[in-house]
């Protein structure tokens, strides 16, 4: 994920992801140099930068029923002896948001946040968040390819400890700190899953992620084209796109779309992805504090009209859930898995003056229709459950994925096949849209 300084990002991308770039930040300028070195020296001057912020650009003109400039008054009054306690200092005052999403970062933290993924990143494969009422730390998603997904670490698992070390209490800097390490290395993480404590030992290793792969299928009604999109990052749009033309090359007569575990990632990558599906109709609406409402809509360049089922679970979340939002409000597809995860924020991350970062939650999306789902998810249109065992079988064996053992997929090919016989043949009479 290639993470700018006034960049918007979605999901658990914006979050924090357990992996570091191995690419390093650029050199500071000559005037950023000396900016930088006023702001080292002067701690109170960033944490009155910081304020200044969320004074403009919070979502929440309230700021959480505080009195923001008493807050600020609060703050300045305070001597700081140094950077670490500005620091501390800053963390406390945005806790009083109570916005997991809205978060500090000191240098080392925005410099591992900053992950470029055309490059090879190193870590255990998580991405994690904390959870807003209970305050534990949960896994959004595991990614693919990686320790954790093939250990079976799931999505909503909520991690108790740490090499031992309990998180009750732990924000989200402190668990990747601990989680993060060489390759090689391994770390135990002690999980909840419902009522059961799982310990998975876990080995760090480098992880080269590409989001979009494809492949066309057989079928009773011909070829298919299978995506898996496995996250939004700078280069989904594209890859996206060259996978959708090479399926058309190869004349399949429709689409499974999965978007299984995959946590989100870059605004912009999935209006340009909603827009190679969607010939016609709104995407996605995006509202500040000021009530004030940037919709994204269909641009008349869809690359394909043909049938489509979009795979979905509770790992879904953010950018994935704007996509399936507008596909299924449109009307363009079929949505066919389990509940989405219901993550319907967005945040602003940008660097401060002394090389730290700052994630600011500045606006909430609805989709087409205004549904907003925050909190809630998307249902799909067909319901599919999956057992603790089968979603096991599916993270050990890859290849399961994707074919009549993955049950989920199964029911989406066989509702692919109603809409393209219905398509084919429009008496056909099909119980699905």
């Amino acid at each position: 994920m290639v993470i700018t300084k006034r960049g918007l990002v979605l999901g658990a991308t914006a979050l924090v992801i357990t992996t570091v770039a191995v690419t390093t930040v650029g050199l500071l300028s000559k005037s950023q140099a000396v900016l930088s070195e006023v702001f080292r020296q002067s701690p109170k001057e960033l944490v009155d930068e910081v304020w200044q912020i969320i004074d403009r650009q919070y979502v929440d003109a309230t700021f959480n029923q505080q009195d923001w400039r008493s807050v600020r008054n609060e703050y300045l009054n305070r001597n700081y002896t140094n950077q670490e306690e500005a620091y501390k200092a800053i963390r406390e005052m945005l806790k009083k948001l109570e916005d997991p999403y809205t978060r500090f970062m000191d240098p080392q933290e925005f410099k591992n946040m900053q992950i470029d993924t055309s490059g090879e990143l190193t870590g255990v494969g998580i991405q994690l968040a904390q959870d807003e009422e209970t305050k534990k730390l949960m896994v959004i998603s595991p990614i693919e390819d990686t320790p954790a997904f093939k250990a079976g670490v799931l999505a909503k698992d909520v991690i108790l400890k740490i090499d031992g070390k309990s998180t009750e209490g732990m924000d989200v800097n402190d668990a990747v700190k601990l989680i993060r390490g060489e390759p090689g290395t391994s770390v135990k993480l002690t999980v909840q899953r419902g009522n059961k404590q799982i310990d998975y030992q876990l080995t760090r290793a480098k992880i080269e992620i590409h989001p979009v792969r494809y492949e066309s299928k057989n079928s009773p009604n011909g070829k298919v084209g299978y995506i898996r999109l496995t996250q939004f990052s700078a280069n989904a749009a594209q890859e996206m796109r060259t996978a959708i033309k090479e399926l058309e090359k190869q004349q399949v007569t429709g689409y499974i779309l999965d978007v299984r575990s995959n946590p989100g990632g870059l605004l912009n990558a999935s209006v340009e992805i909603a827009r190679m599906w969607i010939d016609q109709g709104g995407i996605v609406s995006t509202v500040d504090r000021q009530g004030e409402t940037d919709r994204q809509v269909a641009n008349s360049r869809a690359l394909t009209d043909k049938p489509l089922v979009v795979l979905v679970d509770g790992g879904s979340a953010s950018a994935s859930e704007i996509l399936s939002g507008a596909l299924q409000d449109d009307k363009r597809a079929t949505l066919i898995g389990t509940q989405t995860f219901g993550k319907g924020l967005v945040q602003s991350v940008r660097g401060l003056e002394d090389g730290s970062g700052l994630a600011v939650t500045i606006a909430k999306y609805l989709t087409p229709s205004g549904r907003d789902i925050n909190k809630l998810g998307i249902a799909p249109d067909v319901v599919v459950e999956l057992s603790d065992a089968q979603r096991k079988t599916l993270q050990q064996d890859r290849t399961k994925i994707g074919t009549p053992d993955d049950p989920q997929y199964a029911k989406g090919l066989e509702v692919l096949q109603q809409k393209i016989a219905a398509k084919q043949n429009p008496r056909a009479q099909s119980s699905t849209r």
